[in-house]
């Protein structure tokens, strides 16, 4: 099949400043994805173009300022494969792993979805991205897609494998006269004014002739006029109909870019990388290489007498005068596949992983750690003794001075204080190695009880759980139950100080009373929850995750949906005391909580809400699971992904972050957490500026106050009931009217029952 395979379709979003912001208003998003991994970098409008595989940032090249973009201000998706700078309609073209595509220019953001949602069977990813003429050409799997950049629309399909079939395009260029695209057969040339260039029979095969080599093709570029073709690590020019090989050094080239009548070679060997600048012989003028800058180059490109280097570890970074300058946003490190955890306002994440059958991945990107608006990497850059400590993937806080403590499925237990110094506990400790994998101290669970003891689990040791206590003394502790490889993970412990213990690869979920003292264990008690009547009566044995509500209740997440434990009280007295499985309206979840979707995390928010992550997607639901409150997916909202790893809530404020195998985002939701009595109240904003439109929130309140908006003779304008410590208000009366300019009185109703004065909010409507 030929000619035109997509059709149009595309949206116009309006921009909003791309920087990175402060906390953000109820309601709104923001931005936590990684930018530290940079793979292209285009020149356009006086900016300095970079995607990460995530989303993009700018760099002006006048003031330096950053700005980025990324869902919550406008592109459609995360996850970047392509992008580059059009000079005739000055405007980014943007392509994402799934084949949508975005226009970035002066006007506004114009998604093309076309090629995403077509039915066109084979390989759509577009792997580069050529401009000619207010036309961008796309270089798919399938051949080229050519999109108009004028008209924002698919033009045309180029289907030019050698007896009309698809194949691989790798890249696209031009002389005056003629159209080259290096594909999977080779190197393809035709007219520019060919009449139909969807005709696979006006394309010519020139590899395998004159000199250049069958076969596939990497890249083609034009250098003064002349053709040049990268296969592996060879560079060919072609002269007249003839091609000389100029050169080669063994090193993989990621990228050729043409400037100032030179190539430039963004290579990698190993782990080694550097910027080769060559003119048309194959003469070298220069290498640029510096372990910290170019350790894997993926694109450069010439500036003036400025090189930007776009590095797979290093970031965006400028080579100008013999010295380096970086430009990487502040952002984690990378995705946080491991637990987060908020504790005053300060978020920890951690980077490490497991396989699903709970095999350590390897990874060796830490910890993040989010304060004051500011993201800080701990790995081995920063601490070199975090190179013995893979897979970081459970976090725990002491309260008392802000330690955090956190585990390593592979390296064991460490800790890092508030100066930034690190201990280790491994062979000194009573941690154990994996009886099936010596040498792996595998540190898979953590959590503080009440007594600012410290629970460790400890997977695949003979004693699989243990403390150590705040004099620093440890007890260790087998779990009485035949769990296949010993398998423990998370922890969290209850109002009573009990401590449940998830037993992963389909075990349930264990509790565990250690009584009066956890020295003596003739009063341990223990309980062992699985599926069944009579043995805890879990929706199902995959148990991922587990959360406490405000009512001491145990809510367990599984694969199947949630069962919770209204009696934690009672688990050692009474036999009957098991998990429910609730029943909800149709109109929600269509029968048992969540039933039918892998509930992966949970968190609980100021007004004991319940927010619940999945492969798709996450909610909020009411305190009892009856009402959807929000429903987030990465198709309805700046969600970066579907896949939710983990959720953490900042009770101070409301934001809540949501951890994906896409990135990092954060929500301002309604809710923060109470206290006993009302302390700071605190409006924002406060005044109300003329034509806000905004969330009025009220903070500071005792937990679930009757909220009161008077004009000053107390004529009442609006009552609410605050969710945890915060009330939001519209701005508008029971009328559904805006309020006048003028002061208004903010009233509190607290449990006693007596309305108190809080504070005022002044209204600016001219």
């Amino acid at each position: 099949m030929h000619g035109k395979l997509f059709y149009l379709f595309y949206i116009t979003i309006l921009l909003f400043h791309p920087g990175f912001a402060q906390v953000p208003a109820i309601g709104l998003w923001r931005d936590h994805s990684p930018y530290g991994e940079a793979q292209q970098v285009v020149n356009g409008n006086g900016k300095i173009w970079c995607a990460s595989p995530f989303s993009i940032f700018s760099v002006d090249k006048d003031e330096n300022s950053i700005d980025r973009w990324s869902k919550v201000n406008g592109l459609a998706e995360t996850g970047i494969r392509s992008i580059n700078w059009d000079e005739g309609t000055s405007s980014l073209i943007i392509a994402y792993e799934n084949s949508n595509v975005d226009i970035l220019s002066a006007s506004g953001i114009k998604n093309i979805n076309a090629i995403k949602n077509s039915l066109q069977s084979g390989d759509k990813n577009i792997y580069n991205i050529f401009t000619l003429n207010n036309l961008a050409y796309l270089s798919a799997g399938i051949g080229i897609i050519v999109l108009d950049l004028k008209k924002y629309e698919i033009k045309d399909t180029y289907i030019i494998g050698s007896s009309g079939n698809k194949i691989k395009i790798n890249a696209v260029s031009s002389d005056p006269n003629s159209l080259y695209a290096a594909t999977a057969e080779g190197i393809k040339k035709a007219a520019l004014n060919s009449p139909n260039l969807s005709d696979y029979r006006n394309w010519q095969l020139i590899s395998g002739t004159n000199g250049l080599p069958a076969g596939e093709a990497e890249q083609v570029a034009i250098l003064n006029n002349q053709l040049i073709v990268v296969k592996k690590d060879s560079v060919f020019i072609q002269t007249g109909i003839n091609w000389n090989f100029i050169y080669t050094d063994g090193w993989k080239i990621n990228k050729v870019d043409v400037a100032a009548n030179k190539l430039l070679l963004s290579e990698s060997f190993n782990n080694t990388g550097r910027l080769v600048v060559i003119n048309s012989n194959g003469t070298v003028e220069r290498i640029i290489q510096n372990n910290t800058y170019t350790p894997q180059p993926r694109q450069s490109i010439l500036v003036d007498t400025d090189y930007w280097i776009a590095d797979a570890v290093a970031g965006l970074s400028k080579f100008s005068n013999n010295s380096f300058q970086s430009y990487v946003p502040n952002s984690p490190m990378s995705v946080a596949t491991g637990e987060m955890k908020i504790d005053k306002g300060v978020l920890w994440a951690s980077a490490g992983a497991v396989t699903n059958n709970w095999q350590p991945v390897g990874s060796k990107n830490g910890l993040f750690r989010f304060t004051d608006n500011s993201w800080k990497n701990f790995n081995a850059s920063l601490l070199p003794a975090m190179d013995s400590l893979p897979d970081c993937i459970t976090v725990a806080i002491d309260h008392r001075d802000a330690t955090l403590w956190a585990g390593s499925y592979g390296g064991g237990l460490f800790s890092i204080s508030t100066n930034n110094s690190i201990s280790i506990y491994k062979q000194t400790s009573p941690l154990q190695t994996a009886l099936f994998s010596p040498g792996s101290y595998r540190v898979s669970g953590l959590a503080f009880d009440q007594e600012n003891n410290l629970w460790i689990s400890n997977y695949g040791a003979a004693q699989n759980l243990h403390v150590r206590k705040p004099d620093g003394t440890w007890r260790s502790f087998t779990i009485p139950f035949p769990l296949t490889e010993n398998a423990v993970s998370g922890i969290m412990v209850d109002d009573l100080n009990q401590k449940w213990i998830i037993a992963p690869n389909g075990q349930g979920i264990i509790c565990f009373n250690h009584g009066l003292s956890i020295e003596n264990s003739n009063d341990d008690r223990w309980k062992w929850f699985r599926t069944g009547k009579g043995n805890g009566n879990l929706p199902d044995n995959n148990v991922l995750c587990i959360l406490i509500d405000k009512n001491s209740f145990i809510w367990i997440g599984t694969k199947q949906g949630i069962g919770i434990v209204q009696c934690p009280q009672d688990i050692f007295t009474t036999q009957g005391c098991e998990a429910i499985l609730p029943v909800v309206q149709p109109d929600n979840f269509a029968g048992y909580l969540f039933r039918d979707e892998e509930v992966q995390c949970m968190a609980l928010d100021g007004a004991d809400r319940k927010w619940i992550g999945t492969k798709n997607g996450v909610w909020l639901i009411s305190d009892d699971g009856e009402k959807t409150i929000y429903r987030f997916t990465a198709e309805n909202s700046p969600l970066p992904g579907n896949d939710v790893k983990q959720i953490a809530v900042d009770d101070k404020n409301g934001e809540v972050f949501f951890s994906t195998s896409n990135g990092m985002a954060s929500f301002r939701s309604t809710a923060t957490a109470g206290t006993v009595t009302n302390q700071d109240v605190l409006v924002f904003p406060n005044p109300v500026p003329p034509g806000y439109t905004g969330t009025i929130a009220i903070r500071g309140l005792a937990n679930n106050s009757i909220v009161k908006i008077t004009e000053l003779d107390g004529r009442l304008v609006f009552q609410t009931r605050a969710l945890g410590g915060q009330a939001i208000w519209n701005g508008k009366n029971y009328k559904g009217q805006s309020v006048s300019t003028g002061v208004y009185l903010v009233l509190i109703n607290d449990d006693g029952k007596q309305e108190k004065y809080a504070t005022k909010i002044v209204f600016i409507n001219k």
